[in-house]
């Protein structure tokens, strides 16, 4: 292994390390010396990696977005051209494997979305990596025929993070929807979206 891919490797140890303890212990429980116990390095071997701790929650966060663009793997979505069906099934088995196989990432991203609200720095690098997200889902939308995608990618995004949220960590946390469960919120969903971006716009106060 060169010494460029073992530098990356350590770097991904670390980061995953991160991930597990932001799931595990909350932001508390994420320290510099925590993350080396997990990884099993010795003693400073996160602090020559990530010197600050907004050093090592940018790793953190980076990772986080090459791990959940894994498990949604947008790139492999149905065309778009095969109808409301094919988009269903793919959005549904990307969002039920983030409930299920993947939670821990999920409880990660929440730690991070929140302490991003109290560091200005760490907002700015935890959006931008979850653009591309949404950039994908735009072109998804759009070649569904939306004409309002980005109203329609926010309806979408708030969806199933807040499913996710419900089945994670709220008040539905141990009634994770089956598959099928999925597929049918998206439905009406998608539906719902499609129906009205075809309809022709009303004006407000206008009858008939």
């Amino acid at each position: 292994m060169s010494v460029r891919s073992a530098g990356a490797a350590r770097a991904d140890l670390v980061a995953d390390s991160a991930l597990a303890l932001l799931a595990e212990r909350g932001m508390r429980g994420l320290t510099h010396r925590a993350v080396d116990e997990v990884a099993g390095l010795p003693q400073g071997s996160t602090s020559n990696l990530a010197r600050t701790r907004q050093a090592l929650l940018e790793l953190a966060v980076r990772r986080l977005a090459e791990r959940e663009a894994r498990v949604l793997a947008l790139e492999e979505m149905p065309d778009p051209r095969g109808g409301l069906d094919a988009l269903v099934d793919g959005l549904a088995l990307a969002t039920h494997r983030a409930l299920t196989h993947h939670r821990e990432l999920t409880l990660a991203r929440y730690e991070l979305a929140l302490e991003a609200t109290r560091r200005p720095e760490l907002r700015a690098y935890f959006d931008a990596t979850g653009a591309r997200f949404r950039d994908q889902l735009t072109v998804l939308v759009t070649a569904m025929g939306s004409t309002a995608p980005a109203r329609h990618v926010l309806s979408l995004v708030a969806w199933a993070d807040g499913l996710m949220f419900s089945c994670v960590a709220g008040s539905f946390n141990a009634e994770v929807p089956s598959p099928d469960e999925v597929r049918a919120g998206l439905r009406e969903l998608l539906a719902g979206m499609f129906a009205d971006a075809s309809a022709p716009a009303k004006i407000p106060g206008e009858s008939g």
